[in-house]
């Protein structure tokens, strides 16, 4: 089992091929030391691998990577999945376009989630790539959901620990984030359904961590959206706590690499008038329990 992130945050404890910098108390550290183009040897993604199980969040910065070579390095670490919402890349489907122009309102995804977990398979993790950036904002805050989790009471943990979520893709808060995209591919928006543990295990660390989100979770399993309301209120609060959240300054050639299992994630939406472009790869996962 992989130990709980270290209190004194030491860089590079225990790794021999890369090094890594934590950037908050809470979650997320760069990786330093490794060429993402390159083939990696079993070594250094077996390192990579355990800084992000002990970090949650993982930026590479100064990269320079095509879509091929991005998803050759997702390929050391899981099975690539589409996104069931766009289309990929044409000349590498199972690369996906996140991108804002100048003229658009709404930044994709720009509401606390996790990805996608309206899927009876969601995500195990997801890479993002800065192709192109704004002169200013475009930060990206990410959630450590084992703190959330474990700083409940309890008597919430008791209540929680025996309830299901439905998610589903359609809630307001995220869909009108994808208007543009899908508008632009002629898509419509899929009407997806999932039910998964309020709170789910990690299949690697085994620690418990909170898994609802603001994005998708619509109510409880056998409650109505109304019963369901206040709880879920209180626990999107509480999940993006400052104390258990980092942020994260984009550069052009960074890459980021989360774990959807134990993060939540929210893109800024304060760059209007300037355009962002992003590759993301993600990463098929397990059902949770």
């Amino acid at each position: 089992m992989v130990t709980e992130r270290a209190m004194d945050n030491s860089v590079n404890t225990g790794y021999q091929h890369i090094t890594v910098e934590p950037i908050s108390g809470a979650l997320g550290a760069e990786i330093r030391g490794v060429n993402l183009s390159q083939q990696l040897a079993s070594e250094v993604a077996a390192e990579i691998r355990a800084a992000l199980l002990n970090h949650l969040v993982i930026f590479f910065p100064n990269q320079e990577l095509t879509p091929q070579e991005q998803l050759a390095f997702a390929q050391h670490f899981g099975s690539p999945m589409e996104y069931p919402q766009l289309k990929g890349l044409p000349d590498c489907p199972m690369v996906t376009a996140v991108t804002k122009l100048e003229h658009e309102r709404a930044n994709f995804g720009g509401v606390w989630h996790s990805d996608t977990t309206y899927l009876e398979y969601p995500p195990a993790s997801s890479m993002l790539y800065a192709v192109e950036i704004p002169p200013y904002g475009g930060d990206t805050l990410f959630a450590n959901q084992y703190l959330a989790y474990e700083t409940l009471s309890d008597g919430l943990k008791e209540t929680l620990d025996g309830l299901v979520a439905v998610n589903v893709s359609t809630k307001s808060e995220v869909s009108k984030t994808r208007e543009h995209r899908l508008r632009e591919s002629g898509d419509k928006l899929k009407a997806l359904v999932g039910t998964h543990p309020v709170v789910r295990t990690h299949p690697e660390t085994g620690r418990k961590a909170l898994y609802v989100n603001n994005a998708h979770t619509l109510k409880f399993e056998g409650w109505t959206e109304r019963e369901s309301l206040p709880l879920l209120n209180h626990l999107f609060n509480h999940q993006v706590k400052p104390e258990f959240t980092c942020r994260f300054r984009w550069s052009r050639g960074c890459l980021a690499f989360w774990d959807n299992r134990s993060t939540q994630h929210n893109p800024v939406n304060d760059y209007q008038g300037y355009r962002r472009v992003m590759h993301r790869v993600t990463l098929a996962g397990d059902k949770p329990r």
